[in-house]
C-alpha cells in the first residue's frame, strides 16, 4: 500500500511511530534550512518537516522542488510539534521525512485549492475534480454520501426492498419535456429517459414486491435554476396494501429519522395543512412556516370605500411584518420598486405604520379611518411597531405577489435560519388544473393519482373541484417529497384518461401496459418520492443543490468540463437514421 495512515488521523499518541502516507501537497514553507509541507488528502492535513540537519541530502533538496498539488508518498517518523495547531486533529505532531517521492507533478492549478478560494463558479464547474478538492465540497458529497446510507438503513430495516427499474423507457406524458435517445436496432425509434419510474414502480406493486424503494437518476429537459438540474435524484418509494394514512407516517418517520441521525434534531408530528389553506394563509403550496407573516384578507375591511384600486380587485390581502413599522420612506419606496419588478409584477403596495401608540399612518390615510386600520391590523395580526404591507388584483396572482415579498422580506430580516427545521405536509391538492390557453384539463400530479372517493361524483360536474388523494412533504419552504395514492383499477384509470382528453386510442398506446397490468389483479397502492438533491442542501444549510453534485450542469444544462452537449459526427447520425436540419 502507498500509505499506513490517512492525513487525518495521526495524533499525540503516535509519536515515535514510522509511517508512509501519500496525498497532494497542498502547500510548502521553505525557510532555506528547514522546509515544511502540508500533505492533504480527503480525510485532512499533516504536516511534513524536512530538516536540514536532520533529513538526507537528496530527499531535502527534492522537496524544495514541490510545487502546489504534486502528489507525493512519504516515509518518516512522528514527532511532537513545536508550533501546535489547535485548529486540526493533527495539529500537535509532524512527520519527519527520511524518504520522498513524487508520484506525479501538477501543473499550477488555476485557482487555490482552499475553503476560500479564488476561483469563480464558472473557472470551477470546468476544473470540477479540482473543486472536489476543496473541503466545502468534498464535505457535501460526503455529507450527501451519509444521508442516502441513513435513507437505505432506515427503509430497508422497515422490509422495503430496493430495486432497479430502467433508464430506457417510452416517452410517456408526465408534465416536462422527455430526454430521447434514438435506437440503432430500431430505426425511426427512440426511447426516453425516466422522469421518474412511476409506472414501473406501479408494476413492481402487482408484482406483489408490496414495499420497494430506489435510489434513481431522473431526467426533464426543463429551464434550469439553483435548485433543479436536467438529471436528478429521487428517493422513489411505493407500498401496496395502503391508505394515505400509512404513507404519510412511514415517511415522516424517515424524515424524522434524517433530522435525529445527521442534524441531531428531534421533531414532534408534521403539522398538515390543506391546499387550499396553504394558499390563502402563505400564497403557495410549499410555505415557509419558520416564521410568521400570515396572509389577512382585506375585502371586507378595504372595500366599498372610496379607493378604486380596492374596489375593483378580486381581493385585497396584507401582511404584518414584524418590528417593520421603523422603516424609512426610503426602505418602503425600495420594496415598493421591488414588488414591481417584472419578476413579481405588482403595480403598487399600499403600508400602514402601527405605531406604538396603538394609531396607525398609512399611504392611503385619505380613504380611510383609525377603525378601518385596526379592523386591517386585526386581520393581519400586526402588533405595534409592526407594518402592513397590502397588495390587490386577481386572486392567484395577487398571492403569488405577496408570497414572493413574503419570503423576501424573512430574509432581509434574517428570520429563515438554515439550521433552524420547520416540515409540514401539505394534503389535499386539487386533481386536476385547467390550462387557460387550451382550456383542457391536466394532472396536477400525474394521471395515476386517485381522486378523493367522497369527489368522484364532481368528475362530471364540477372537474376543477375534485380532490386528489395526494400529498406533499415540505421542509423551510420547498418541496422535498410528494406522493398519491394510486388508481389501481382500469375502469378508473380509463375515466381518469378521458377526463385528460386522451382518447381510447391515445391511452392505449401510451399506457396500455400499465392498463393491461391492472386487469391481473393490481393491489391498492401508493407511494411517495423524495428530490435527494434538495433534501440533502436543504439539510446541510445551503440554498443550491450544485454543491451536493459530483458533477453539476450550469444554468444552460451544460457540463463545462467535458463540453457537453456536443455534436456528433456525419457517421454515428447515419447509422442512428438521424437527419439534422440546417439551423
Amino acid at each position: 500500500m502507498y500509505r499506513s495512515h490517512n492525513c487525518g488521523e495521526l495524533n499525540a499518541s503516535n509519536i515515535n511511530t514510522e509511517v508512509t502516507l501519500a496525498g497532494w501537497v497542498q502547500k510548502s514553507r521553505d525557510k532555506g534550512f528547514m522546509n515544511w509541507v502540508d500533505l492533504r488528502d480527503r480525510y485532512g492535513i499533516t504536516q511534513l518537516i524536512f530538516d536540514e540537519s536532520r533529513t538526507d541530502k537528496t530527499v531535502f533538496e527534492l522537496a524544495k522542488t514541490l510545487g502546489r498539488e504534486f502528489v507525493i508518498q512519504v516515509k518518516g517518523t512522528v514527532i511532537e510539534r513545536e508550533a501546535k495547531n489547535k485548529n486540526i486533529p493533527t495539529g500537535e505532531i509532524e512527520i519527519l521525512v527520511s524518504e520522498l517521492t513524487i508520484l506525479n507533478s501538477a501543473l499550477t492549478p488555476p485557482f487555490t485549492i482552499e475553503d476560500e478560494t479564488d476561483g469563480g463558479e464558472d473557472i470551477r464547474m470546468k476544473y470540477r475534480y479540482l473543486d472536489i478538492r476543496r473541503n466545502p465540497v468534498k464535505n457535501s458529497l460526503l455529507f450527501r454520501h451519509k444521508v442516502a446510507m441513513e435513507v437505505r438503513k432506515y427503509l430497508s430495516d422497515l422490509d422495503f426492498c430496493e430495486v432497479e427499474t430502467p433508464y430506457l423507457i417510452k416517452s410517456t406524458p408526465e408534465g416536462a419535456r422527455d430526454f430521447v435517445v434514438p435506437s440503432r436496432m430500431n430505426e425511426g425509434q427512440f426511447y426516453a429517459l425516466p422522469q421518474s419510474p412511476q409506472t414501473f414502480k406501479q408494476l413492481l406493486m402487482v408484482g406483489g414486491m408490496d414495499k420497494y424503494f430506489q435510489i434513481v437518476k431522473c431526467f426533464r429537459d426543463e429551464d434550469l435554476r439553483a435548485d433543479r438540474q436536467p438529471e436528478f435524484t429521487q428517493i422513489d418509494c411505493e407500498m401496496a396494501f395502503v391508505e394515505q394514512e400509512d404513507i404519510l407516517n412511514v415517511f415522516e418517520g424517515l424524515t424524522r429519522h434524517l433530522l435525529k441521525e445527521i442534524k441531531g434534531i428531534e421533531v414532534e408530528k408534521f403539522p398538515r395543512i390543506t391546499y387550499d389553506y396553504a394558499m390563502k394563509t402563505y400564497g403557495n403550496d410549499k410555505p415557509d412556516i419558520r416564521f410568521g407573516m400570515k396572509f389577512g384578507e382585506l375585502n371586507e375591511f378595504a372595500q366599498h370605500k372610496e379607493f378604486p384600486v380596492f374596489n375593483s380587485a378580486e381581493l385585497v390581502v396584507g401582511i404584518a411584518v414584524p418590528g417593520a413599522g421603523n422603516y424609512t420612506r426610503k426602505e418602503i419606496d425600495g420594496l415598493i420598486d421591488w414588488v414591481k419588478r417584472p419578476q413579481v409584477g405588482a403595480s403598487g403596495m399600499v403600508y400602514v405604520k402601527c405605531n406604538e401608540d396603538g394609531t396607525y399612518k398609512s399611504s392611503v390615510d385619505k380613504f380611510y379611518d383609525q377603525e378601518d386600520l385596526t379592523n386591517w391590523a386585526k386581520a393581519t395580526e400586526a402588533n405595534p411597531g409592526d407594518m402592513i404591507f397590502v397588495l390587490s388584483g386577481p386572486a392567484n396572482k395577487t398571492r403569488a405577489q405577496l408570497s414572493a415579498l413574503r419570503m423576501e422580506l424573512a430574509t432581509r430580516l434574517g428570520l429563515r435560519n438554515p439550521q433552524e427545521f420547520a416540515p409540514l405536509w401539505v394534503v389535499d391538492f386539487p386533481l386536476l388544473e385547467l390550462d387557460e390557453e387550451s382550456g383542457r384539463y391536466h394532472a396536477m400530479h400525474h394521471p395515476f393519482t386517485s381522486p378523493k372517493p367522497e369527489d368522484m361524483a364532481l368528475l362530471e360536474t364540477e372537474p376543477g373541484k375534485v380532490r386528489a388523494n395526494a400529498y406533499d412533504m415540505v421542509l423551510n419552504g420547498n418541496e422535498i417529497g410528494g406522493g398519491s395514492i394510486r388508481i389501481h383499477d382500469k375502469a378508473t384509470q380509463q375515466l381518469m384518461f378521458k377526463y385528460l382528453g386522451f382518447t381510447e386510442e391515445e391511452a392505449k398506446a401510451q399506457f396500455g401496459f400499465l392498463m393491461d397490468a391492472f386487469q391481473f389483479g393490481a393491489p391498492p397502492h401508493g407511494g411517495l418520492a423524495f428530490g435527494l438533491d434538495r433534501l440533502v442542501a436543504i439539510l446541510g444549510g445551503q440554498e443550491t443543490i450544485r454543491d451536493f453534485i459530483a458533477f453539476p450542469k450550469n444554468n444552460s444544462g451544460r457540463d463545462v468540463m467535458i463540453d457537453a452537449p456536443a455534436a456528433i459526427d456525419d457517421a454515428q447520425l447515419k447509422e442512428l437514421h438521424i437527419k439534422i436540419d440546417a439551423i
